[in-house]
């Protein structure tokens, strides 16, 4: 089983998506204008730049939040910045769910890529997903905002990704296709679940241990001993 390398417990994703909506609440309650102000850069900002801060709104306050005047405050930049690389805040917010889909597929499916075993392979999955928060947090605020034009496509294909991947991994641990695909539904199902709850409907929180025991029991009962 694949163990992070430090010593110190990583955050698990009921605790630290609660610390990291807390310092969201936070910084909103600022003074109005204010909150999201920085110095005047002098450096040009790329395009990567404006969609990874529309990323961080979104974590912070959701979609609808995604505007061209707040985040020019964040950056410490003019609007004219933006319309450098963007002709519009929707095109913006397309190049973040872009950008958003990418980088969760680099960083999940390519870190578990070298593991031979399936089952390995699937506890890493479990490990790395249990104690991945900011990408959690942004899936949930999307989810709430499935009726985006935007959104919705996204959503679409980081799902059925989601879905096909799992399914092979069940498939190479030995199940059938079938039971392999019904598998793969139960676990994300399992997972949006986790999502609604504690991100959503702000479910008491699981202390670690707690936390790290049922992730411990969703790989005993999911993944397939042999």
């Amino acid at each position: 089983m694949n163990q992070p390398a430090s010593n110190k417990p990583e955050p698990a994703l009921d605790t630290a998506s609660a610390d990291a909506k807390s310092s969201a609440s936070s910084a909103s309650a600022k003074s109005e204008g204010k909150a999201d102000a920085k110095p005047e850069r002098s450096g040009r900002l790329s395009a990567d730049d404006w969609a990874q801060a529309a990323l961080d709104l979104i974590a912070e306050q959701g979609v609808a939040a995604v505007a061209v005047e707040p985040l020019a405050r964040r950056l410490g930049v003019t609007k004219g910045s933006f319309y450098w690389h963007f002709p519009s805040r929707d095109a913006l917010l397309v190049a973040a769910l872009e950008r958003w889909e990418k980088v969760e597929q680099e960083t999940v499916f390519g870190q578990l890529e070298p593991i031979p075993d399936p089952r390995q392979r699937l506890r890493s999955l479990f490990h790395l997903v249990a104690h991945e928060v900011k990408s959690h947090i942004i899936y949930s605020e999307l989810l709430k905002a499935l009726d985006h034009p935007a959104v919705q496509p996204v959503i679409g294909r980081v799902s059925e990704r989601r879905l096909d991947y799992l399914t092979a991994s069940f498939r190479q641990a030995g199940l059938s296709r079938t039971d392999a695909q019904h598998r793969a539904r139960l676990l994300y199902a399992a997972y949006v679940g986790f999502l609604q709850l504690n991100l959503q409907l702000h479910q008491t929180r699981m202390q670690h241990d707690e936390f790290e025991a049922y992730v411990e029991h969703m790989m005993a009962t999911l993944i397939p001993s042999s």
